[in-house]
């Protein structure tokens, strides 16, 4: 019977051992783009196919401009940077021309940590009771709580740069606009549910490419 507790003992440590072994030897999970991504990321890439290529990141440089906003947006997210997952991290860059802006929107699934490269911002994200709003500049850094409906106007006299992180390796985006005039919800419903009139929904929904 003493024969049998220190075997089961030995055993027990033993996997004890390599579980912990496991985690420091798999602190890494390079995406396999070839496969489907899931609610807990892509499956990994074969070890022996894993370069140090996957853990950069290049071009991280100013996007297209998106319109009618006026800014341009570059994403370094997992789908183009397979090193970030199931690291829990992502980065973006934000170039917003002068007047331009970043709309309305929210990401469900990631807080966001805005640093501010250059120019002036207005930077705000909106509670059910309250509005927190500031104007920002270069050397300035912003968190937005996870889920909050949030914006960044340029306030300044020039183009205005920055830079952001996510709390998630491939964090959603729903931009309010798109929401509600870029798709085929009835004008009649828009109307009814918000203190919009229907020509201006009309305007709005050919503006976003909606319809209904």
């Amino acid at each position: 019977m003493k024969i049998i507790h220190i075997i089961c003992f030995s055993f027990v440590l033993l996997l004890s051992y390599t579980s912990h072994a496991s985690s420091y030897t798999n602190d890494f999970c390079v995406a396999n783009l070839m496969l489907p991504n899931t609610p807990s990321g892509y499956p990994c890439k074969p070890e022996k196919s894993v370069t140090m290529n996957n853990f950069v990141f290049h071009g991280f440089v100013p996007g297209n401009t998106i319109e009618p906003f006026n800014f341009r947006i570059t994403t370094a997210f997992v789908d183009s940077f397979p090193g970030l997952n199931g690291l829990g991290i992502s980065a973006a860059r934000g170039d917003i021309d002068i007047n331009g802006t970043i709309p309305m929107h929210t990401h469900p699934d990631a807080t966001e940590l805005l640093i501010i490269v250059k120019g002036r911002l207005t930077v705000g994200f909106i509670t059910s009771t309250k509005v927190y709003s500031k104007v920002v500049k270069h050397g300035d850094i912003v968190v937005i709580p996870k889920g909050q409906l949030h914006f960044i106007a340029n306030s300044g006299v020039r183009k205005a740069i920055l830079f952001e992180a996510f709390t998630n390796s491939n964090p959603s985006v729903q931009i309010l606009d798109n929401q509600l005039f870029g798709n085929n919800l009835l004008t009649s419903l828009i109307a009814q549910t918000t203190a919009l009139d229907v020509s201006q929904i009309k305007k709005l929904k050919a503006q976003f490419g909606g319809s209904g």
